[in-house]
């Protein structure tokens, strides 16, 4: 498929999706806009769930279009009937002057600065806030990124309460309408969406959003909190009761429709005609503790803030789900202002799906990678004790991991080498140049070292197995794992780092980064 191919069809009404095949860090260098960054190592585990209905165009980009050929194989025998693959990929792109951006989750940082010029957001610079801390100024400070995020740094006394949380969570802190709200997360975006799910709420507080998130706190010379863990678990009922009436408000003000249960069973069992994204925006536990049968979980400030790693085909019927009404409402409200005009809620949430007889999943287990039970059947398998012994043997075998680089540093097999499976027929031949040599290949969990296996397997390696169980029954055997990483195969750009990992020159020129994107060129999108 040509440029000019490609270009009409993203900015035509018809469902589609675009994936970029390539690793993070290089995604994040340049891309086009509004694609789904999908590195080809997760293929097998993401795209059905990405794209349901196997008619759906599909196009393939890399960086000139090897990286594509390599994979369309598989996307097609996956049950694909339209798979396209970008000519040249990005270098014909860029040579025809089509235009690329730099960056991870665009759309959603776009949206949120949109959001802060067009509702005007109240803001508050550091230094203001930090002599409110020092007045002793009656205010709760809430933190709007993910627990994890949270612990590593936020802004001291903050409170967690991730940004599909406020709406239902804020009332057990915000008692008296005096109070101020303050909400904060580690850039901008966050900040900006928090602050507005309050304000739509109609509460009467003082409402703001700390300007620059935790990065400016720091550029700002103010020291984070590191290892909070304050939380609001439980929730009281007349707290509940009223982020469910403000939600009803929103759904009435901004047209979010709902789905019954039985219309929702009848729209996920036609998902391979129809795009369907089904998303639990509750909390990972009580995602866990069960949820709606194929559901991915997306709690709603990440839905928001990530919605390109979510929602791949921007005509699916989106479907959120959370315990009722009130957060998946919130959730839908921003996600059709993004201009996804099919997101819709579930009536009455889990309850109403229960009390309607559906059936209901537990626990967090991704489902079982596409061609994986084929890969298992092609390679053999060796247990840790069994692993352990050979290593310490006169014919060692050469151990490969898989794993995404970072996973690979916090703790490998010793000895084990890394290489990245996206790229394994290009760099195999090169880092394992004896064919003859036994392999074992191992992961965290054992699902992408089976599948590698299975590809070196067909390159033509005699000898490979895979560690049964990956890295974890390696642990659970009491063997000591190695960290760091010291035997590199290939280039590490599957993982990007946050700005405030990388120092004081990244977090500006990150921020800066997000001030420059342009709400004109944003608002122009969303009208098309």
């Amino acid at each position: 498929m040509t440029g000019v191919e490609l270009s009409e069809l993203m900015a035509g009404p018809s469902s589609h999706a675009v994936l970029d095949l390539r690793e993070r860090a290089t995604y994040e260098g340049g891309h086009i806009f509004r694609v789904t960054n999908l590195p080809r190592r997760l293929l097998e585990f993401r795209l059905s769930q990405l794209v349901t209905a196997k008619r759906t165009p599909l196009v393939l980009c890399d960086a000139d279009g090897r990286l594509a050929a390599l994979a369309l194989p598989a996307v097609r025998a996956m049950g694909f009937t339209d798979v396209r693959v970008l000519d040249g990929g990005l270098e014909a792109w860029r040579r025809e002057r089509r235009g690329t951006i730099t960056g991870i989750n665009v759309p959603s940082k776009a949206f949120g600065e949109w959001t802060l010029h067009t509702l005007r957001t109240p803001q508050i610079p550091p230094h203001e806030l930090q002599a409110w801390i020092d007045g002793g100024r009656d205010m709760v400070i809430v933190d709007s990124r993910t627990p994890e995020e949270y612990a590593r740094g936020c802004i001291p006394g903050a409170w967690s309460m991730p940004g599909g949380e406020l709406m239902l969570r804020i009332g057990e802190l915000a008692k008296s309408p005096e109070t101020t709200i303050v909400v904060h997360c580690g850039g901008r975006t966050r900040s900006y969406i928090g602050a507005e799910s309050l304000r739509r709420m109609g509460l009467p507080n003082p409402i703001v959003a700390l300007e620059n998130g935790t990065m400016g706190w720091e550029l700002a010379g103010l020291t984070l909190e590191r290892g909070a863990g304050r939380r609001v678990a439980e929730v009281s009922e007349a707290t509940r009761k009223r982020a469910a009436a403000a939600a009803l408000l929103i759904a009435k003000e901004d047209g979010i429709d709902s789905i019954a249960p039985a219309d929702l069973t009848a729209l996920w069992a036609r998902r391979a005609e129809e795009n369907v994204a089904l998303l639990d925006v509750r909390t990972r536990e009580e995602y866990e503790e069960g949820h709606v049968p194929g559901a991915a979980w997306a709690p709603g400030g990440q839905a928001v803030q990530a919605t390109d790693e979510y929602i791949a085909v921007r005509a699916a019927r989106v479907v959120l789900v959370c315990d009722g009404s009130g957060r998946s409402i919130m959730t839908a409200a921003w996600l059709k202002r993004m201009g996804l005009r099919g997101a819709t809620v579930l009536a009455g949430g889990l309850p109403a799906w229960k009390a309607a007889g559906g059936a209901v999943e537990t626990g967090h287990a991704d489902p079982e990678p596409w061609g994986f039970a084929a890969a298992r059947a092609a390679v053999g398998t060796l247990d840790p004790v069994e692993l352990s012994a050979a290593i310490g043997g006169a014919q060692a075998p050469l151990v490969l991991n898989v794993d995404q680089s970072d996973v690979y540093a916090r703790g490998h097999v010793p000895g084990a080498a890394w290489l990245c499976r996206s790229r394994l027929e290009w760099k195999a031949p090169q880092a394992l140049p004896d064919r003859a040599r036994a392999l074992v290949l191992t992961c965290r969990d054992g699902r992408h070292s089976t599948l590698a296996a299975a590809t070196l397997a067909r390159l033509g390696y005699a000898s490979v197995r895979v560690l049964e169980g990956g890295t974890q029954a390696w642990e659970r055997k009491g063997l000591a794992l190695e960290a760091g990483k010291s035997r590199l195969l290939d280039e590490t750009d599957d993982v990007v780092l946050k700005p405030y990992e990388k120092g004081r020159e990244a977090m500006e020129a990150y921020l800066k980064w997000e001030v420059d994107l342009d709400p004109a060129a944003l608002d122009a999108a969303r009208s098309k």
